[in-house]
């Protein structure tokens, strides 16, 4: 069992069994998703307008080229089965190198979409590469509420999403490289209780392309992807290792003044966040 400060990697929330209660408490307390739900105004994410594009030529250039490239490159994923192969999916990795979207998307072996730059679409190549396979475009300019909405989408579609939690590519030139993770894929998780999170440690990656030191990939460097146990926010908010909160004292924060509901959430957020950037240093992200 992982400890207080880590989400549950090894035999998660998901092999908690629950007791059984009497028909009338059943039907007097209301269910750790419903006492959610009261909250739902002030955790919710409304999805972009925009539907995600269709990805016919990723699709076949997946199945194509997967098997080719597999005993050619210096890859293992681990924990390959702790990924859904379908429904809304988070899948939250460290972030070191230029290849790492590359290597979450292959690991999942899924169609995996993510946000990007709005600069990676202004060449004609690169924005038939970022739109054939689902990258989802982004303005930085109009801020993280417009990433959060596009990425709603994603998950609203029960398609699997790729986040970094640091938000942005570790700078520092020494380890460890892993940054403190920013809440907002604990927002996601929350606004989208039913989608499963697996933390994924990128090991590796680096020496494969350093940014601003590598100009082409070094393919024949070994990396591993290495999955660890997902888990879903409502799982999670419940677990005494993980929220350890209860359908009541979700209750009691609704009855609470905005700027106290705002608070609470925040400290659910920030903790989520804290757990789950542990996991991806307990799984070996360097």
């Amino acid at each position: 069992m992982a400890s207080t400060n880590q989400v549950l990697i090894e035999g998660g929330a998901r092999n908690i069994k629950t007791p059984r209660r009497s028909t009338s408490t059943v039907s007097q307390e209301p269910t750790l998703e419903e006492a959610w739900q009261v909250l739902r105004p002030h955790w919710v994410i409304e999805p972009a307008a925009n539907q995600l594009p269709a990805t016919p030529f990723y699709s076949g250039l997946r199945l194509l080229l997967s098997p080719l490239l597999r005993p050619l490159l210096r890859w293992r994923i681990r924990g390959a089965h702790h990924i859904p192969r379908d429904g809304a999916t988070i899948l939250a990795a460290n972030h070191l190198s230029h290849v790492d979207p590359l290597a979450v998307i292959a690991a999942a072996r899924r169609t995996t979409h993510y946000l990007a730059k709005d600069g990676h679409f202004t060449n004609p190549w690169t924005r038939f590469v970022m739109r054939a396979t689902g990258q989802i475009e982004t303005q930085r300019e109009h801020g993280g509420n417009e990433a959060l909405s596009s990425a709603a989408t994603i998950l609203s579609q029960g398609r699997a999403l790729g986040i970094f939690p640091e938000g942005t590519r570790s700078k520092r030139k020494e380890a460890p490289f892993l940054l403190p993770g920013k809440t907002g894929v604990a927002r996601l998780a929350a606004a989208h209780p039913e989608a499963t999170v697996v933390p994924l440690a990128l090991v590796g990656t680096r020496e494969v392309m350093q940014p601003q030191h590598h100009k082409w990939p070094r393919l024949w460097r070994r990396f591993d992807v290495r999955a660890g146990q997902g888990v879903t926010w409502l799982e999670w908010l419940g677990h005494p290792n993980g929220g350890g909160v209860s359908s009541q004292q979700l209750l009691e924060i609704a009855k609470q003044d905005e700027h106290e509901i705002r608070s609470a959430l925040g400290k659910l957020f920030r903790m989520f966040t804290d757990q789950l950037m542990g996991s991806l240093s307990e799984l070996g992200a360097p």
